[in-house]
């Protein structure tokens, strides 16, 4: 796979190469049982770069809460969206996904000429856009939204914690680890759990039965 120093957006194809505004786009969220899916968008500044940029996977949380708040200082304009719970197990994730991606996009201050999206679905949008593979290891602004997105969704994590401590949301972050699993079959679900997701799904059910 091509590294962010040989990756170049005209491989994209006719047009990728011209000048204009690029947002970078990415996901955090598809995979935990609770809380809503994020997406963020962002626009750097070629003349304030941000180093160090990374996909948000490969990093420690210290370094993305650094890189977080300078995407935020340096880049040209951001967008964080989310799309909720009720939309997640209404539309099916995959789909809320893309609307968090539309959202983020629709949300920035300036219009971007081109959009790239990290992974291999793409969202309808107004502009030509996308999709690349491990985009947010190859493309600067797609790892500078990546990092937002995590960040921000880890931060409402903590608060679903603060909100319901018993499951353990500030560990785990809604993912279905062994804990997350015991406190769902201990305590049921929460408001904040998504009801379309088979554990979520059978913990209820298995309530309802006693």
């Amino acid at each position: 796979m091509p590294s962010r120093r040989s990756f170049r957006l005209s491989a994209l194809g006719p047009g990728w190469e011209r000048p204009g505004l690029v947002a970078g786009v990415d996901e955090a969220g598809r995979g935990p049982l609770a809380g809503p899916v994020v997406a963020a968008a962002v626009i750097l500044d070629d003349l304030r770069p941000v180093k160090g940029l990374a996909d948000s996977k490969a990093i420690t949380p210290r370094r993305r809460e650094r890189l977080f708040d300078e995407v935020r200082a340096r880049a040209l304009c951001v967008c964080i969206a989310e799309a909720s719970v009720e939309e997640i197990d209404r539309l099916n994730i995959l789909q809320a996904t893309l609307l968090a991606m539309q959202r983020a996009v629709a949300g920035l201050r300036l219009t971007p000429h081109r959009v790239v999206v990290d992974g291999n679905r793409l969202p309808e949008f107004p502009m030509p856009a996308a999709a690349v593979v491990k985009g947010d290891a190859k493309v600067a602004a797609v790892s500078a939204a990546s990092i937002l997105a995590k960040v921000h969704r880890d931060r409402l994590c903590a608060a679903l914690h603060e909100r319901w401590p018993d499951y353990g949301f500030d560990g785990h972050k809604g993912y279905p680890t062994p804990e997350h699993l015991a406190a769902l079959r201990r305590h049921g679900a929460c408001p904040a759990h998504r009801r379309s997701y088979a554990p979520v799904r059978d913990a209820c059910t298995a309530e309802r039965a006693f």
